[in-house]
C-alpha cells in the first residue's frame, strides 16, 4: 500500500474523485495478466483488492504487491514498454485508469499534473533509495529500513489513507 501513501498523499479530494469517476473497474481472474513485459501499457492500474505478482523474463518473481499499488506509472512516464510482467494472484479486483484519458488530465489540469508527476517523484525517488539500502552492507547505520516511509510525506500519509478509502467508497457505489 505504499505507493498509494505516496501518490494521494499529494493529490487532492478532487483529484481522486476524478480517477474514480474516469477509471474502469475490472475484476481480474487468477493468473490474467494486467501489464506485459516488452509491451507498452495502456493504463495505469491501482490494485484495489487481491494481489499481483511482479516477474521478469531473466529473474523471475520479482515482488507481490497488494491493495493500494499502482503499476503501469513507468511506461507513462516515459513511454518505453513495461520492464516487467504483471500478473493477478487469486480473483482480483483493479481499477485502470487509460493513459489517453490520464495525459489529457495531466495536460489540461496544471495544478493535478503538478501534484501527480510530483507524487511519482517523491515514490520513484524513495524506490530508488530503497533499491541502494537494499545493497547497503549489513550494519550500515545510515541505512533505513525498507519499511520506513520518507519524513517528508509523513504529514500526508493520513491524509492518503483516508483519500485512498473514499475512493473505495465511490468506487463500490453504483456504476
Amino acid at each position: 500500500m505504499r505507493k498509494v501513501l505516496y501518490i494521494f498523499g499529494f493529490l487532492t479530494d478532487g483529484d481522486i474523485a476524478w480517477m474514480a469517476r474516469t477509471g474502469t473497474r475490472r475484476r481480474l481472474a487468477d493468473g490474467e495478466v494486467v501489464i506485459r513485459e516488452g509491451r507498452q501499457p495502456e493504463a495505469l492500474v491501482l490494485l484495489l483488492d487481491g494481489e499481483f505478482v511482479v516477474t521478469g523474463e531473466a529473474h523471475g518473481e520479482i515482488a507481490r504487491l497488494g491493495v493500494g499499488e499502482i503499476v503501469g506509472e513507468m511506461s507513462l512516464v516515459d513511454t518505453g514498454p513495461a520492464s516487467a510482467t504483471i500478473t493477478a494472484r487469486g480473483e482480483s479486483l483493479a481499477l485502470f485508469l487509460d493513459y489517453p484519458a490520464l495525459r489529457d488530465k495531466l495536460d489540461q489540469d496544471e495544478g493535478f499534473g503538478a501534484r501527480f508527476y510530483r507524487a511519482l517523484a517523491v515514490f520513484l525517488a524513495d524506490r530508488l533509495r530503497a533499491t541502494r539500502l537494499a545493497r547497503a552492507p549489513l550494519g550500515d547505520a545510515d541505512a533505513l529500513s525498507l519499511d520506513e516511509l520518507d519524513l517528508t510525506i509523513i504529514d500526508h500519509v493520513q491524509a492518503a489513507g483516508e483519500r485512498f478509502t473514499r475512493m473505495l467508497t465511490i468506487l463500490s457505489g453504483p456504476r
